[in-house]
């Protein structure tokens, strides 16, 4: 593996290639170069690589070619950066970040951008420090920021570490660490909290990128008071006025595309029909499970799909790759194709379709067709990041029990609940209801009245409404949280359990029948966490996540196959959403609008509160 040495230790090296006076270690012949700084496609050009870097582009690199040059022609195929993925969090590829790599590199991803936030919230910052170190042995560039929410909203959940302005400053000593990771409490920074302030100010007194998560539609004074606090990007936009609004605010919109998030194509409109700048836009995935990653793609999946909704395919390269680098800091490593940086390099026959034909990572051609030429070991985690899943005792179907409230002392003329006949406890109940929406990752609320026997609360299939519940799993309490959701169209008696639940990762379990839900939370329980999907009291498809409840020891297309059984599992409950157990795993994530689930209760993220399922 080609050892990334800094710039400025090769200045005369590079130089000396350039002129002819010692040869390259490589060089690409007969390319047409997509020059990212200029938006020219450039024919006929090559390209000398000398120590992972590139020495020379231009016509006719004969001059450093020597008898141990490696020579690769490419035959008037396109030269493209290498793909940059600008904020996105490796867990939810439920690998580690190996295995992310090893999925990704085939598809022209040569740099990432990485927010290990989900590991910090059950490991805190060891879990950070492990994926930073993971990610220095790898042979692509992977930049690390430092989780700036553990928890994402204080008061509002229990996760199982916590992070503070003492973690961030030094972390932000790190070698790898390029900036502070998403700001999710973003009531925090207009309302001046000092730990949120404090973290901020600890990243940009080293120098580095805050990343912003601003979730609200709100785009009047609480998002300018957002801006002014520091954030400097943002991808939680989904519509076309929040692009506009962040591009004139002086953040980089990210746009992203993921397994289940599609916010490109409303967003993308600002350029394409607006004509804003593009060197404001920046593309990214934010969540990818491994399914999507081994069998469609990465960056390479965004970029198609921004080039399909009428973006050009040159502004596409560069909302992927030069804009992103300029971002960050670190242009002078990455993002083109241009003396200095390192060679990453994509060959591709089609601008449009993007075929990824030959990565190179830092002058070493490392996947050629879809298939990885390199051996990447497995890193080893060790035993602190296992068996993180603490129920703290059997669960059993009476724990996803719901009951109503008692009546008022009024109504009930001073009797005690407990001595009311049961005709008192029939009466229909109005219920608060999670109504999820489609591809995108804020919900509704919503209410639905069920009907109610023996004083619990019963679902009615006609209305589509699923039981849903969050288990505490940190610390061993036995707590269970229940409340209704919308949405998933269950039509048979089924449960999901999943250890990846944003931001605070409790286990959340989701289904028609409480027996199934018992019987999916005890079974995490016993293998350290994952996601389980049971129907009809069986067992129909499991991922095993042992590593902190969120990622798998195993290879990633291991993985990719376990994840399409568990997608069919969701299809064969009734389940016909795009990507529903990503949209389950965000029902805990109390910063995104409009209704949550917690530890600590049902949350109307409107109003950052715990509020009562009942409206009654």
């Amino acid at each position: 593996m080609m050892t990334r040495k800094p710039w400025h230790e090769m200045t005369k090296q590079l130089v000396d290639v350039a002129m002819g006076r010692q040869m390259a270690d490589m060089v690409i012949r007969g390319g047409r170069w997509l020059n990212v700084h200029t938006g020219e496609i450039i024919p006929d050009t090559d390209v000398a690589v000398s120590g992972g870097r590139i020495a020379y582009v231009g016509p006719d690199a004969g001059h450093t070619i020597g008898e141990t040059t490696q020579v690769i022609e490419v035959h008037g195929r396109y030269l493209i950066p290498g793909l940059c993925d600008g904020h996105m969090h490796v867990e939810s590829g439920m690998v580690t970040v190996t295995e992310f790599a090893r999925a990704v590199i085939p598809h022209g991803t040569t740099s990432m951008f990485i927010d290990p936030h989900e590991i910090a919230n059950v490991l805190g910052l060891p879990g950070v420090r492990l994926m930073h170190d993971e990610a220095a042995t790898l042979p692509i560039n992977i930049y690390v920021q430092m989780p700036s929410c553990v928890p994402s909203a204080p008061g509002l959940e229990t996760p199982g570490a916590t992070i503070g302005p003492a973690e961030v400053a030094e972390a932000m000593t790190w070698p790898g660490i390029i900036g502070l990771g998403e700001m999710m409490n973003f009531p925090g920074i207009y309302l001046n909290d000092d730990k949120m302030h404090a973290e901020v100010a600890a990243t940009m007194q080293a120098g580095k990128t805050v990343g912003g998560h601003y979730a609200a539609p709100d785009l009047g004074r609480p998002f300018h008071g957002y801006v002014a606090g520091g954030p400097a990007d943002d991808h939680e936009g989904t519509r076309l006025e929040d692009a506009i609004a962040r591009a004139r605010q002086g953040m980089k919109a990210m746009l992203r595309l993921g397994s289940a998030w599609h916010d490109v194509a409303a967003q993308v409109k600002a350029i394409t029909e607006m004509g804003l700048d593009n060197r404001n836009f920046i593309l990214c995935t934010d969540d990818s499970h491994s399914g999507t990653l081994v069998h469609e793609g990465h960056m390479n999946r965004v970029v198609r799909h921004a080039i399909a909704q009428g973006l050009s395919p040159v502004a596409a390269i560069q909302m992927s790759t030069l804009n992103t680098a300029v971002h960050f800091g670190v242009e002078k490593d990455i993002g083109s194709i241009t003396p200095g940086r390192y060679a990453d390099i994509i060959l591709s026959s089609d601008l449009v379709s993007l075929p990824i034909e030959m990565v190179i990572a830092a002058g070493e051609v490392v996947a050629v067709d879809g298939r990885l030429t390199i051996d990447l070991p497995p890193y080893a985690y060790p035993a602190f990041a296992k068996n993180t899943v603490k129920l703290g005792k059997p669960l059993t179907a009476d724990d996803f029990n719901l009951a109503v409230p008692p009546p008022p002392i009024s109504q009930s003329r001073g009797v005690p609940t407990a001595n009311l006949p049961i005709s008192n406890l029939q009466s229909p109940a109005k219920v608060r209801t999670i109504a999820i929406v489609e591809n995108q990752a804020p919900t509704k609320a919503e209410e639905r009245v069920l009907p109610v026997v023996d004083g619990r609360v019963q679902l009615d299939p006609r209305q589509d409404v699923a039981h849903i519940a969050l288990v505490e799993r940190h610390r061993a309490t036995g707590g269970v949280v229940n409340g209704f959701a919308s949405g998933f169209g269950f039509n048979t008696r089924c449960a999901i359990a999943s250890t990846v639940a944003h931001d605070s990762h409790h286990m959340i379990v989701v289904g028609t029948s409480k027996t199934n839900m018992a019987l999916a939370a005890n079974r995490l329980g016993a293998v350290g966490g994952g996601v389980v999907v049971y129907k009809d009291d069986a067992e129909i498809a499991l991922v095993e996540l042992p590593i902190a409840g969120l990622m798998s020891d195993e290879r990633a297309e291991v993985v990719a196959e376990k994840a399409a059984r568990m997608v069919q599992a969701f299809r064969d409950c009734g389940c016909q959403l795009n990507n529903a157990f990503m949209q389950l795993s965000l029902l805990a994530l109390v910063v995104i609008p409009e209704l949550r689930l917690s530890d600590l209760g049902l949350v109307d993220v409107t109003r950052f509160e715990v509020v009562s399922l009942f409206t009654d």
